[in-house]
């Protein structure tokens, strides 16, 4: 069963009915601070991970991320993107996360 081809992929089964038949009983109650804590506020980074840049295109809607080893690298890429107009970058080391918006000069000038 695990190497029927769908689609020309493997078909790997998933056992959805069984956690939707169990009983309520079975599962932990979490409130939405719980969860925004642990998923959010507790994230971790391997130790050989420098930072995580994730870099959104505004106008074509396109996104990459790129994991760096070495800060003086993830700096050097922030320099060169902070002259790129249009764009979105979220970065996560392992003390913060920040999010900055690039503005084109067009842009800027409405803001005033």
């Amino acid at each position: 069963m695990y190497d029927k081809l769908m689609n020309g992929k493997k078909y790997f089964p998933n056992n959805w009915q069984e956690y939707k038949d169990a009983p309520d009983d079975l599962f932990q109650p979490h409130t939405f601070d719980e969860v925004m804590s642990w998923k959010v506020a507790g994230w971790e980074l391997p130790g050989s991970v420098s930072c995580i840049m994730r870099i959104t295109d505004n106008k074509t809607g396109k996104v990459k991320e790129i994991v760096y080893q070495r800060d003086h690298a993830a700096e050097e890429k922030m320099r060169r993107l902070m002259r790129t107009p249009d764009i979105e970058v979220t970065v996560c080391n392992h003390e913060s996360i920040h999010h900055i918006i690039m503005k084109s000069a067009d842009e800027l000038d409405d803001d005033d």
